[in-house]
């Protein structure tokens, strides 16, 4: 890893802060009608696939699997992998996820291992590379590349969560033809995508994933979605020419599921975990209000004065893309990044902001008191302050007292935990939290 190194800054201002009380409330988030049997619901929307038929038995199926935290992915992947054998088919698994992993086929296969794919666990090898085959050009003039091991397969099956992009809204963001253009299309593919900003992910993206379409040996896509709870609310087989269609449906569907913050406006925030399979951005624009990127303006809720973020989950490898919409990192968090991988997405993505490192401070009690002192409230000990353990994850969340007078009564909304003190270790460890220190769990 190229790892930075960072002082020790100890802010005397710091020692005096006076934080407010916390307590654990639950809130409700959309939850739809969960999928009871993932088994079932994989099979019947792979049997529905009508080109897998025409295939000869023996024909080599490529499986692009991406780098998001998807509910389920080694389960999902293991049974379209059994489903595909079961048809006399060989199956085998290339990491559709752009630059992710620095950029390498050794970090890929890596990120997906780190995410429970790998052979011995879903049955079918794992076939990284970062060449490309190039398959035309768009109208702009924009190369249309695609995963040379998927370009050579008799057949190829994406499987993608459609939700929202973690950007700016638009008809078509997360999903099938992402997974096409983006995913499959490795560097050169996110890099050409990204580099032209807003246009280059409303208007060249669906090109591209148009043109390899049209010419690559795509059989179909397993299209998922989530609720807020992280539970499928659809798992569907889709024909390649409906792609678009069924990104654009179901995204719809995903954005009435998703999880949000039940707050306008915060003093501070404060993130357990951000990481690639969290959001691209590391943290999703829709709870922290922060898109940030040129020409997109910031969603007017909600406004959060200060974010502080406390670590970077393992599954990422180093890549922590999203500390730049932060204020305030710790050391440890700092000096754990792994510059290469996270410069190498970032520059590729050609949205720097993500990749600058705030302000680093030695501990998480100091980042704590940093995010309190600064976040514009006349009284700290008053402080509109929330605990998340992510962007995904809030189901749970730790509130201050007067943020809870703003949701007391709502149907749904428990206390968990009476409120209490912030609490630190003797090294200055943040006690008060909602996840352990090896990352969210799904």
């Amino acid at each position: 890893m190229h790892s930075p190194t960072f002082p020790v800054v100890r802010l005397p201002m710091l020692e005096t802060v006076t934080l407010p009380l916390l307590m654990r409330v639950a809130v409700p988030q959309p939850r739809g009608e969960p999928i009871p049997d993932i088994d079932a619901a994989v099979d019947s929307a792979l049997a529905g696939l009508k080109r897998l038929d025409g295939l000869s038995s023996g024909a080599r199926i490529a499986i692009g699997v991406g780098s998001r935290g998807i509910a389920h992915l080694p389960r999902v992947v293991a049974r379209t992998a059994a489903f595909l054998k079961g048809k006399g088919l060989q199956p085998f698994i290339v990491p559709a996820m752009g630059s992710h992993g620095g950029g390498t086929a050794e970090g890929q296969a890596a990120m997906l291992a780190q995410l429970g794919v790998s052979e011995a666990a879903v049955g079918a090898p794992v076939g990284a590379t970062m060449e490309v085959v190039e398959y035309g050009r768009t109208e702009q003039g924009i190369p249309c590349c695609l995963d040379r091991n998927a370009a050579e397969a008799d057949g190829v099956i994406v499987i993608g969560r459609v939700k929202s992009h973690t950007s700016f809204d638009r008809p078509i963001e997360s999903g099938l033809v992402k997974m096409v253009a983006v995913g499959l299309g490795k560097v050169q593919g996110a890099h050409h995508v990204h580099r032209l900003g807003p246009r280059g992910l409303s208007e060249v993206l669906p090109r591209i994933a148009a043109i390899s379409i049209a010419h690559a040996p795509f059989v179909g896509g397993l299209a998922l979605v989530e609720n807020a709870h992280k539970d499928f609310v659809a798992v569907e087989g889709v024909e390649p020419e409906n792609f678009f269609e069924a990104d654009q449906r179901l995204l719809k569907l995903a954005k009435s599921m998703l999880a949000r913050l039940p707050f306008d406006r915060l003093d501070a925030l404060i993130v357990e975990w951000i990481g690639k399979e969290i959001s691209g951005a590391g943290m999703d624009y829709a709870v922290t209000g922060r898109t940030d990127i040129r020409g997109v303006p910031n969603p007017p809720t909600p406004l959060i004065h200060k974010v502080g973020v406390l670590g970077v989950t393992p599954e990422s490898r180093g890549n922590g893309v999203g500390v730049g919409m932060a204020n305030f990192i710790t050391r440890e968090v700092a000096e754990g990044l792994d510059l290469m991988a996270m410069y190498t997405n970032s520059v590729t993505a050609a949205i720097t902001e993500k990749a600058f490192i705030p302000i680093v401070l030695p501990d998480e009690r100091d980042l704590v008191r940093a995010c309190v002192k600064t976040g514009w409230s006349p009284d700290p000990a008053e402080a509109r302050l929330c605990v998340i353990r992510s962007t995904l994850h809030l189901n749970e969340m730790l509130v201050s007292p007067s943020l809870y007078a703003e949701v007391k009564g709502r149907a749904g909304v428990e206390v968990l935990e009476d409120s209490g003190p912030i609490r630190f270790s003797e090294d200055g460890r943040l006690l008060n939290r909602l996840s352990g220190r090896n990352g969210p769990k799904p």
